[in-house]
Parts: C-alpha cells; sequence; structure tokens
C-alpha cells in the first residue's frame, strides 16, 4: 500500500484541529482573557529530548483556526533529526492565540513526533536490509492517518489504513468461510485489484495460500526456520510478511530470514511524547 503524504491529509488536519480545540478550549479559555485581547507576544518551542520531528501542519493548523495573525516560524521540518534544547520554531502574535494554542499545537508535535522517533529507531536496526518495516491499525482513535503519516516521517511504511482499503483474511475469517482457499477466493470477487493478505500459522497454510494466489501472505509467530522455509517455497509468488510479538531484540534475525515485510504494532503504541516546552516573551 502507499505510503501517506501530506497532500493526502489536508482535510483531516482541519478536522483533527477542531477536534483538539474543542476539546481544550470549549466555549472559551478563561485564562487568557486575563491578557489584554491587543498585547502581542512572541514565543520559542524547543525540544529537551533528541527526537525526530513530524506534526508541523498539524502545528500550522492550530494557530490558522486559532488567528490567522499568528505567524509559525520553523526551524526544522518533518522527518529531520533534532538533539535536546534546540528551537523547533518561533511563533508571534496576539499572547492570547499563543497561550491558548500552546496546549494543542504542543500535543500534535510531541505525539506525532514520539512516533517518528521510534520508527527512525527500528528503520535503523535493518537499514542495510532490503526489508520494509510496516504500522498496524494500533493507533490512537482519531489520529490514525497522524499517526500513520509519523511513521512515514521516521522511515518506516504504512500497511492499510483500515478494513477497506485491503483484505487481511485472519484465523477467525478463514474458519467463517470454510478454508484459505474459499477466503481467498471471495475475496478476489468482491473487490478485484484490492491487496488480499492471508495470515498463516503453519508451512502447510503456507502452501494453501500460495496455491490460491494471495498477494501477501502474513507469517504469524512462525519460528525463524520456518521462515527461511517460508522464503525458499514462495519464490516470489506472493510477498512475505512475519508478524507477532517483534521486538527491537529479534528485529534483525527476522530481517535476515528474507521476508519483504515486518508489520509491528508499537510503530504506533506504547510511545512516550517527545518532552517539549514553549516560552513566552513580550
Amino acid at each position: 500500500m502507499p505510503n501517506l503524504t501530506l497532500t493526502d491529509l489536508g482535510a483531516e488536519i482541519q478536522a483533527n484541529v477542531r477536534c483538539a480545540l474543542r476539546e481544550d478550549i470549549g466555549s472559551g479559555d478563561i485564562t487568557a482573557q486575563l491578557i489584554p485581547a491587543e498585547r502581542l507576544a512572541h514565543a520559542t518551542i524547543i525540544t529537551r529530548e533528541s527526537a525526530v520531528i513530524a506534526g508541523t501542519a498539524w502545528v500550522d493548523e492550530v494557530f490558522r483556526q486559532l488567528d490567522p495573525r499568528v505567524a509559525v516560524h520553523w526551524q526544522v521540518t518533518d522527518g529531520q533529526q533534532v538533539t535536546a534544547n534546540q528551537p523547533l520554531f518561533h511563533l508571534e502574535g496576539p499572547a492570547r492565540a499563543l497561550l491558548s494554542g500552546e496546549r494543542s499545537a504542543l500535543n500534535f508535535l510531541q505525539s506525532l513526533s514520539a512516533v517518528a522517533t521510534r520508527c527512525q529507531h527500528f528503520a535503523n536496526l535493518v537499514k542495510d536490509t532490503p526489508v520494509k518495516l510496516l504500522d498496524t491499525r494500533k493507533t490512537l482513535p482519531g489520529l490514525r492517518l497522524a499517526q500513520k503519516y509519523a511513521v512515514t516521517c521516521g522511515g518506516c511504511h504504512n500497511h492499510r489504513i483500515g478494513l477497506y482499503d485491503a483484505f487481511l483474511i485472519k484465523e477467525n475469517h478463514i474458519a467463517a468461510c470454510g478454508g484459505i482457499a474459499q477466503a481467498i477466493a471471495t475475496a478476489h470477487q468482491i473487490a478485484p485489484g484490492k491487496p488480499v493478505e492471508v495470515e498463516v500459522e503453519s508451512l502447510a497454510e503456507l502452501q494453501q495460500a500460495l496455491d490460491a494466489d494471495a498477494d501477501i501472505i502474513m507469517l504469524d509467530e512462525l519460528s525463524l526456520d520456518d521462515m527461511r522455509t517460508a522464503v525458499s517455497l514462495s519464490a516470489g509468488r506472493a510477498k512475505l510478511e512475519a508478524s507477532g510479538g517483534i521486538n527491537e531484540n529479534t528485529l534483525r534475525t527476522i530481517a535476515e530470514t528474507g521476508v519483504d515485510y515486518i508489520s509491528i504494532g508499537s510503530l504506533t503504541k506504547d510511545i512516550k511524547a517527545i518532552d517539549l516546552s514553549m516560552r513566552l516573551s513580550l
């Protein structure tokens, strides 16, 4: 599946920000009303730790929706590695808008940068191999596209976006359909041209999936020896994806089996937000 780009996300970014501002500001920022409406201010946002940046467009949209008079001056771009105490961007404009937008803007930037940072760490572990690391649907509700975009900023790749753009036939689907061959054949009939992926738990099931012309075969927690055998048996007839409990300690050896893809849920879950700070001056 193709990776998401910012050109795909204009309406999504606007919707994400509207939701965040409604959640945070609601009927109005009563604390910001302490400040005279005409007062202008400057602010600098820094990172307190090393990170890979993702989410600049969400920050821009926060201040665009709050007050178009706010100017955002970026010192970094998405996908850039930064170090502790490095300035990320400067703001200038009405003080009320800078303070009202601070938390929503930083929430987007710290969370999406955390995903990008995690992804770069994993990508670096296998950067000299041809394997592609894929995300999953284990994302924050309402922020799936944002997180999947952040995955690409860190050098990893997008799996399917949701349940609508590709088939992923798992154990329960197979049981309900009456078998691997039946499930794959029906998938091709329902939506010709959509990628059809099937999960297998043994080499025997792998052979069934190959015989039924699956596009991608997910090897669910197969042993390293079985993965190597699967690569040999497939011989390029289908793409192979390793999945299930993969972490930074097992990633390298799995990549070296020759599989095409490795999907990792922790690219978008179990992340720790990057520590950011805003300093305001008048």
